[in-house]
């Protein structure tokens, strides 16, 4: 069963308490902790958040629930996927890297850029690759919502898609769709998605001061620290972004806004090096995976940026003399 990453119910508690019911027990029944909804950290099965969202729409009397979430949530919703697609200097890149990087945030959705038959346009689609997963209507209109909003992170607030394509008929009146999206609705479509036009993939990610300062305020309160130095903040941002798979000493740098060289002679200076950094956090996220999820090792890899389970493997062997399984059996046994 796929897992999605708690920030998918980011500001959901909210927003249910704001439309007059309690969102507590709607998390409770779905299997989900109320302290886990938005939490980057924690783990949901895809399909409890499927359930608490078709939930709230039917309980708070909105069947647009899934769209005014999704509006809501933006860019620190997707974690270390939002961090590793702000590093792109155009649009078309910064989404290609989301759907290289996306199964960090689920592996049970995908997006990807397709061509049209028009030269001057292309299709962003959004796919829930799960199956069996029931009524799937307010999920996807809350993901695409939350597409639009990192879209106009990108472009500036204005950002307008040609169209958006829904694979069911519409569940509000149909103009409450384009007031939604900012454009035209076509429904009962083959596909989720937004019609784009090709030049906007080429151009720059849009100086727009207010988004500027959203990423700026993700990324400080990713590096905050009352510790003095650089290793806390490194710590703080390698953790982050290690299931893109992408860690690099460079790429953390520039996060931090220092030269490459900088960087390392700083870490140096305080006794360790970025290599070692990387090693120790994933040493921490393994442990604390193994013993306190029922992520299987598959997913515990991707988690710590691996490419293959095997990789994984090695590096508990060099760590602790373990395979996986008998580590998460000596953790539990332990405490």
């Amino acid at each position: 069963m796929a897992l999605l990453r708690g920030s998918g119910l980011l500001y959901y508690r909210d927003l249910v308490a704001e439309l007059g019911a309690d969102p507590d027990p709607l998390l409770r029944s779905a299997g989900i902790r109320p302290v886990d909804a938005g939490d980057h950290d924690a783990f949901l099965t895809y399909r409890s958040v499927v359930a608490v969202t078709n939930a709230a729409a039917r309980v708070t009397g909105r069947a647009d629930f899934g769209r005014l979430l999704g509006a809501r949530q933006g860019l620190e919703t997707l974690g270390p996927v939002g961090v590793a697609t702000r590093t792109a200097s155009t649009m078309g890149e910064a989404i290609r890297i989301s759907g290289t990087y996306l199964s960090a945030y689920s592996p049970s959705v995908a997006v990807s850029i397709e061509p049209t038959d028009d030269p001057d346009h292309v299709f962003f689609e959004f796919r829930i690759v799960e199956q069996g997963l029931g009524a799937v209507v307010q999920t996807v209109e809350l993901s695409l919502a939350l597409a639009l909003s990192v879209f106009r992170f990108m472009r500036g607030s204005a950002y307008q898609p040609l169209d958006v394509h829904l694979p069911h008929d519409p569940v509000t009146p149909p103009r409450s769709y384009e007031e939604s999206y900012g454009c035209p609705a076509l429904f009962a479509q083959l596909r989720a998605g937004f019609t784009l036009r090709a030049a906007d993939l080429g151009a720059p990610i849009d100086g727009d001061p207010a988004a500027h300062q959203v990423v700026l305020r993700y990324l400080d309160g990713l590096v905050a620290s009352d510790e003095p130095g650089l290793v806390a903040p490194v710590r703080r941002l390698v953790g982050q972004l290690l299931p893109t798979g992408a860690v690099t000493a460079p790429l953390v740098a520039r996060q931090l806004a220092l030269h490459p060289k900088t960087f390392e002679r700083r870490l140096i200076e305080e006794g360790t090096r970025f290599r070692e950094i990387l090693e120790e956090v994933r040493r921490e996220h393994a442990e604390r995976y193994l013993r306190d999820t029922e992520m299987t090792v598959t997913q515990v890899a991707r988690e710590l940026g691996y490419a293959e389970q095997s990789v994984l493997a090695r590096s508990i062997n060099r760590w602790y003399g373990l395979t996986p399984t008998d580590l998460r059996r000596r953790l539990r046994a332990t405490g």
